[in-house]
């Protein structure tokens, strides 16, 4: 059972993440949300298409100008604050590595912290185990935050993968955090080349076996587009091809732009795994 704020989801029960970036330099779409009016837009119309959670970010995950704990913060917090008054029953996930940043959006409200750098900042579990709330645990290859991978190499990448994830996952249960509370991820392009992330996908049912709840983010990322030979805009089919395999591998949580899209291709998966019964049955029937 995988227990996020105040929501529970039972093991097949797939779960979308929607992607609301607070910064003006995103690679998906260029700061689109990174003003008040657009970005809450964009949580009424992920909610309304199936999101069960709204992560939010104000630090682009690649390189560019530097973003301070405080410059971040203040692009979350009220944020986060707002989002919970607007929409009390969402969960709440806020992209960050930094310990100062996890505090001050978990007195704001935040029920979940994303931490996509495997880690690099010890007190965020720490932090998460304070306020009880959730964590995510994520590979990141031993990267630095904000940084690219250059020449990276595994002996056995989801022996790696699996080593990190599970330690920092047992590392918080330990600190306090709650075990249906801690996600792990495989981190998609973070610390990996293209290959790495491929393998990543086909082995996913070993992050499955675990037992913990497994979290993919496939958005649109340059695994995609390099797998199929196409820019940022191109990548959806990819993505939910992707999202697809992850789902019948058994994945549950989907950290995305396309809520719609999404949302479909997990029900056709669940359906097609005898998890889920078809929305309307009449063929042959009549």
């Amino acid at each position: 059972m995988l227990r996020l704020g105040k929501h529970e989801f039972d093991p097949h029960e797939p779960v979308i993440m929607a992607i609301v970036n607070r910064t003006p330099d995103s690679f998906y779409d260029q700061g689109a949300t990174f003003h008040d009016e657009p970005a809450l837009a964009r949580v009424e119309r992920a909610i309304a298409e199936g999101a069960a959670i709204i992560d939010i970010g104000g630090v682009k995950a690649g390189p560019g100008e530097e973003v301070t704990a405080e410059e971040e913060a203040r692009r979350t917090v009220g944020f986060v604050a707002e989002v919970r008054r607007r929409f009390p029953d969402v969960i709440i996930s806020v992209d960050t590595w930094r310990h100062e940043v996890g505090e001050a959006v978990c007195e704001a409200g935040a029920d979940l912290l994303n931490d996509a750098w495997g880690g690099v900042d010890p007190r965020l579990a720490e932090v998460a185990a304070r306020y009880g709330v959730g964590l995510v645990c994520t590979h990141a290859g031993g990267a630095q935050p904000r940084t690219r991978p250059h020449r990276i190499a595994y002996d056995d990448v989801m022996a790696d993968i699996l080593g990190v994830t599970v330690g920092l996952a047992e590392r918080a249960v330990s600190l306090g955090v709650a075990r249906e509370s801690v996600l792990i991820d495989p981190g998609h392009d973070f610390g990996k080349n293209t290959r790495h992330s491929l393998e990543a996908t086909r082995r996913l049912g070993e992050m499955v076996g675990t037992g913990w709840p497994v979290l993919v983010s496939l958005s649109n990322k340059d695994f995609v587009g390099e797998t199929l030979d196409r820019p940022v805009k191109e990548r959806v089919v990819g993505t939910l091809a992707t999202t697809a395999v992850s789902a019948w591998l058994g994945a549950q949580v989907y950290r995305v732009h396309e809520v719609a899209e999404t949302r479909q291709v997990l029900d056709m998966v669940a359906s097609i795994a005898g998890h889920r019964p078809p929305a309307v049955a009449r063929r042959g029937l009549a």
